[in-house]
């Protein structure tokens, strides 16, 4: 696949890059995107909830009234989960959601988000570029020059780069990562994607392993 590389005012520069087939051009699998992005947010979550058991609340451990006669159900303890205040009966602990998906799985889970975003004509080529400075000015008109002013864009580099990055930080729908933090969900979440010719040529090499 070959697509025209542009420069930061949105204009051809007259060179071409030639994509991956093996990339950006095989029949995705949708089972792989599945897995790879609920791998993503599981492993967001900090699965630091908590609730208190009856054996972790603080309260007398007393027997409320006498066993018979009340003409109520028996209770033992005030700190009953049948009692207002009472500890919490299987309430959620502190637990690890992360699970583990083999590399090739999840380098075909990338390739085959590639691939849609290849189909959909949604992938955009820039020449290698930087800024002298950190203004968020000089990445308006980045988006504005290549018509993606609203849109949600992630623009990947070959390599960080402070000023690029510090100044795409407060613009909404826009994320600024390299190439070597690529992922599946960050792709399929966003409505272009823009590569530098540099950026192409490391993600390539790094799926080509």
């Amino acid at each position: 696949m070959e697509v025209k590389v542009l420069n930061v005012s949105g204009k051809e520069t007259g060179a071409k890059v030639q994509l991956s087939e093996e990339i950006f051009g095989i029949e995705p699998n949708d089972h792989a995107i599945y897995l790879d992005v609920k791998q993503f947010l599981a492993n967001q979550r900090q699965g630091t909830h908590k609730s208190k058991q009856r054996n972790e609340i603080a309260g007398s451990t007393r027997k409320l009234y006498k066993q018979k006669g009340t003409g109520g159900a028996r209770a033992g303890s005030i700190k009953s989960p049948l009692f207002n205040g009472g500890g919490r009966v299987f309430g959620p602990q502190p637990r690890d959601y992360s699970f583990k998906l083999n590399k090739k799985l999840k380098s075909l889970a990338r390739k085959s988000a590639l691939s849609y975003k290849a189909q959909d004509n949604s992938v955009v080529i820039l020449e290698d570029f930087s800024f002298d400075t950190a203004k968020t000015k000089n990445f308006v008109t980045l988006l504005n020059a290549l018509n993606f002013s609203g849109e949600r864009t992630l623009v990947v580099l070959p390599t960080a780069s402070d000023n690029v990055y510090l100044s795409s930080r407060n613009i909404q729908k826009t994320k600024v990562i390299t190439a070597d933090q690529l992922n599946t969900y960050d792709v399929l979440n966003a409505g272009k994607l823009v590569f530098t010719t540099g950026s192409v040529k490391t993600l390539e090499e790094a799926l080509a392993k």
